[in-house]
Parts: structure tokens; sequence; C-alpha cells
């Protein structure tokens, strides 16, 4: 499955801190569990990309459609 494609899979996801100074990205979805940590520089990171990726999904959401 690529990023593009749509999918029914549904999943819920969970983002904090842990006890041991790691931030955690807590996948869970149908019958699976995927914890994700990433030290703080990381995570900022990954937030930044994130931020691109909906300044990018905007501008592609006012395009007319052809």
């Amino acid at each position: 499955m690529g990023i593009n494609k749509e999918s029914d899979i549904t999943a819920n996801l969970q983002i904090g801190p842990t006890s041991v100074g790691t931030v955690r990205l807590f996948v869970e979805g149908d019958g699976i569990e995927v914890p994700l940590d990433f030290d703080p520089d990381e995570a900022d990171e990954i937030a930044e990309e994130i931020r691109a990726a909906a300044t990018q999904a905007r501008a592609l959401a006012a395009k007319p459609r052809k």
C-alpha cells in the first residue's frame, strides 16, 4: 500500500511522552498495536514533516480539479 492509496483500514493514533524521555506514537488497529519511540529531536523532525505535508495538502485541495 502506498502513501497515496486509499484504504478502508481504520486505526487509532496516540502521541505522548514516555517515562524514559522519548516521544511515543502508538498506532492501534484491527488486532495490532505498534509503539514507535523517538528521541525528542527526531520527534521535532517528524512534526516538521507533518506540518510541511499539511501545507502541501492544503495547496492541493485548493487547486481546481479538471
